[in-house]
C-alpha cells in the first residue's frame, strides 16, 4: 500500500497545475459490487469509454455527483447508524439528507452505467420517483434499499487539479441486486465493457492508485467479516502528501 501511496503522490504532482488553484471538490459517490459466494471474492469493474477526457480508458467502478432528483427517491431502510456516522464526519454541513443523497447517488449512477437495479421487489414500486433515471426503478417495482450499503472508504482529490472530487465509497454485495437491464453497456455508452473479476485481476487491469488503494482497503475488511463497525479510511493530502486516516 505505501508503494501505491508514493504513486498517487507522484501523479498528484505531475497533474497540479496553479490555474486550478481555486476548484473545490464536489461531493461524489461510487458503489463496489461484492460477490462473495465464490472461493475468491470479486468486484464488478468497468472500462471507461477512450473519448471521455476524465480518466479514458481506466477500469473503474461506477459512481458520479449527487443529482437534484436523489434527494427526493423513495427508500427502504435506512442507512446504518455507523454508515451515517462516517458520512457526517468531517464535513462543513453535516446532515442525514446528504448523507442519504450519496447512497442514492451511488445507487443510480450504478444503474446508468451498468443497467443493475440494486434494491428490493418486496414492497412494491415506489411512492415517489422523480423524472429521469429513477423512473426505471418505479417501472421495474425496485425500491432501493439503504441498509444493505456499508461505507468503505473516502478520497478527496489533491488540491490544483481540473477536476476535484470528496468521493465516498460505498459497498454492497451482490444479493442486493434486483434485477439487470440490458442495454446500459456498449461501444457507444460510457462503460464499454464490465466484468466480474477477482481483487487480485483487479488491481492487475489499467486502473487509477487510488481504485488500487480502494481494492486493497476492501480486501482487508473482507477478510475481517465485511461488517459495518470495521474503520473507514479517508484519504486525502496534507502538505502536499497523501495521508491515510479513520473515520
Amino acid at each position: 500500500m505505501t508503494e501505491t501511496l508514493e504513486l498517487m503522490n507522484r501523479r498528484a504532482s505531475e497533474a497540479r497545475d496553479p490555474a486550478y488553484a481555486k476548484v473545490q471538490p464536489k461531493d461524489a459517490a461510487t458503489l463496489v459490487i461484492v460477490d462473495r459466494k465464490g472461493r475468491q471474492p470479486k468486484v464488478l469493474m468497468g472500462r471507461r469509454h477512450m473519448s471521455h477526457r476524465f480518466m479514458p480508458g481506466v477500469f473503474v467502478f461506477p459512481g458520479g455527483r449527487i443529482e437534484p432528483g436523489d434527494r427526493g427517491m423513495s427508500v427502504t431502510g435506512a442507512l446504518h447508524p455507523r454508515a451515517e456516522q462516517t458520512l457526517m464526519a468531517r464535513v462543513s454541513r453535516p446532515s442525514s439528507q446528504r448523507s442519504r443523497a450519496l447512497a442514492l447517488a451511488a445507487i443510480r449512477e450504478t444503474f446508468e452505467e451498468t443497467g443493475i437495479l440494486l434494491g428490493t421487489k418486496d414492497y412494491g414500486p415506489p411512492e415517489r420517483a422523480p423524472d429521469g433515471t429513477w423512473a426505471a426503478f418505479r417501472d421495474r417495482g425496485v425500491l432501493p434499499d439503504l441498509e444493505a450499503l456499508q461505507v468503505v472508504a473516502r478520497a478527496i482529490t489533491p488540491p490544483r487539479q481540473v477536476k476535484r472530487f470528496d468521493t465516498r465509497f460505498f459497498a454492497v454485495d451482490r444479493n442486493a441486486v434486483a434485477e439487470v437491464s440490458d442495454g446500459a453497456i456498449g461501444p457507444d455508452s460510457e462503460l464499454v465493457e464490465t466484468a466480474w473479476v477477482t481483487l487480485d485481476k483487479a488491481k492487475g487491469l489499467d486502473i487509477m492508485p487510488i481504485t488500487k488503494i480502494i481494492l486493497e482497503e476492501l480486501e482487508a475488511r473482507i477478510g475481517n467479516g465485511f461488517g459495518h463497525e470495521l474503520p473507514v479510511p479517508f484519504y486525502y493530502q496534507r502538505r502536499g502528501r497523501f495521508v491515510r486516516e479513520e473515520l
